[in-house]
């Protein structure tokens, strides 16, 4: 074995996930100090988060198809320096143009985890792999909640530039990690990208996550959105031929029609959706000045700390998953963890007078999240070869992507609808109205894993 197969490589895989995850949310706590420090729009300064978001979208099924090849240690290597540059872009005194250049650099950071998956299936044993791989699921989603109030912390104290200063400290860590940790992929394996097939994806998911994020263009040219969302599906359409066709795809879309993955990534959409849209009702609604009537006017330092429950949370439910595993099987966690995130939401509408109760709603979130995105590389990865771990968990990180882009946007519509003439700030009653919208999705994310649940029990006693 080599030196690098010495080290711990548990410890390398998961920091890495959480680094990548952590510095791609940097934008989220620093639009307002972004949109003063270069003077634009707090509508370009949103485009440092939206930019980083669509740049994972589209890298991530490509890094997942060179992560099935022979040359996965290299793919992940030249990816973390991009985002080590990307890093460097934001912190040198460049003009904005630049900063957007290193965050979608940063950003492409994003398709890594799925390889960290292949990494961890390949070289460690099946019970410590699994385990694994769910913490590495975990991190990636709370990596937000640790980036954001260390990032408006520095960003308070030192400027925007001592912020994104962090990310690249922490991303250099992680390249050195990776060059001394991970070892070398498995020998047989084969991977061609397939250029057309990405292509095409990647303008389809472009039209997508902009749909969903510029949330004015549905108001003010509704004929153009509704144009370019047919562009969107007709894209998605051929993209699906393209794949079925090519004896090298981007995606095994046969291999995604499989009912235990179909099923799978349909809950991860649809509880995408919840997910994302209860946590950004809980970071806006803490952040809205008391003189709306509600709200506790928080600082974006303050409101980062609401988000500790979250990570703490979810962490302990990722460490807790793969015990409970053993008793209970993946598709039935994933239904019950869609219940305790609807739970979440229950207990934000019932109760958000007080701080407390945001840091309660939170914690109970983290707690959903964590289980859900532990539970649900077992389910994918139950019917998938290990050859095509990181193209399949890629694919789902992809619908995960979509998913959170629509639960923000769904999130911001109701409140925009529930925003009277002439006022800033919306209605108490759309949070609740919003909240109840959660439940309904997280509804059917729980019906999708029962229906997982019962096919597996079919399966296994016809």
């Amino acid at each position: 074995m080599t030196g690098r197969g010495k080290r711990p490589l548990v410890p390398a895989l998961v920091f890495i996930a959480l680094v990548v995850a952590a510095v791609a949310s940097l934008g989220t706590p620093l639009i307002t100090s972004v949109a003063t420090s270069f003077h634009v729009s707090l509508g370009s300064a949103q485009w440092t988060l939206t930019i980083a978001l669509l740049s994972g979208a589209v890298t991530t099924p490509v890094l997942g198809r060179l992560g099935a090849g022979p040359h996965r240690r290299a793919t992940i290597l030249a990816t973390l320096a991009i985002v080590v540059a990307g890093s460097a872009l934001t912190v040198l005194p460049l003009p904005f143009a630049w900063l957007l250049a290193g965050r979608a650099a940063q950003g492409a950071g994003l398709g890594l985890t799925a390889l960290m998956m292949g990494v961890a299936r390949d070289h460690l044993p099946e019970e410590r792999g699994a385990a694994a791989i769910a913490l590495i699921s975990v991190v990636s989603i709370i990596g937000a909640g640790v980036g954001y109030p260390l990032a408006a912390l520095l960003a308070e104290l030192g400027g925007v530039r001592a912020a994104y200063g962090l990310g690249l400290l922490v991303t250099s860590a992680a390249l050195l990690t990776a060059w001394r940790s991970l070892p070398a992929t498995p020998e047989g394996r084969f991977a061609h990208v397939d250029v057309a097939g990405a292509v095409v994806l990647a303008a389809a998911l472009v039209l997508v996550l902009l749909l969903a994020g510029e949330r004015d263009l549905w108001s003010r040219h509704l004929a153009v959105a509704a144009g370019l969302a047919v562009v969107a599906v007709v894209l998605l359409c051929v993209w699906t031929v393209i794949e079925l066709r090519s004896t090298t795809p981007l995606v095994d879309v046969r291999a995604a029609r499989h009912p235990a993955v179909a099923g799978a990534n349909l809950a991860m959409f649809v509880g995408g959706i919840g997910m994302y849209l209860l946590l950004t009702l809980i970071t806006r609604y803490a952040q809205t000045p008391r003189g709306a009537g509600y709200g506790f006017g928080l600082t974006t330092f303050e409101a980062g700390l609401v988000l500790i429950p979250f990570s703490l949370l979810g962490f302990v439910a990722g460490k807790l998953t793969p015990l409970v595993r053993t008793r209970i099987a993946g598709p039935l966690l994933l239904a019950g963890s869609a219940v305790v995130v609807a739970g979440g939401f229950a207990l934000f509408a019932a109760a958000r007078s007080g701080l407390a109760e945001l840091f309660a709603a939170m914690g109970v979130l983290g707690l959903g999240v964590g289980g859900f995105s532990a539970a649900m590389p077992g389910v994918i990865l139950a019917v998938t070869p290990k050859s095509e771990t990181s193209s399949a968990m890629s694919f789902n990180y992809v619908v995960r992507s979509v998913g959170y882009s629509l639960g923000s946007a769904i999130g911001g519509l109701i409140l925009a609808a529930g925003t009277g003439p002439g006022r800033l700030f919306p209605d108490d009653s759309a949070y609740t109205t919003a909240a109840l919208a959660g439940i309904g999705a997280m509804a059917i994310t729980t019906l999708a894993g029962l229906a997982l649940a019962r096919r597996r029990t079919s399966e296994a006693h016809p």
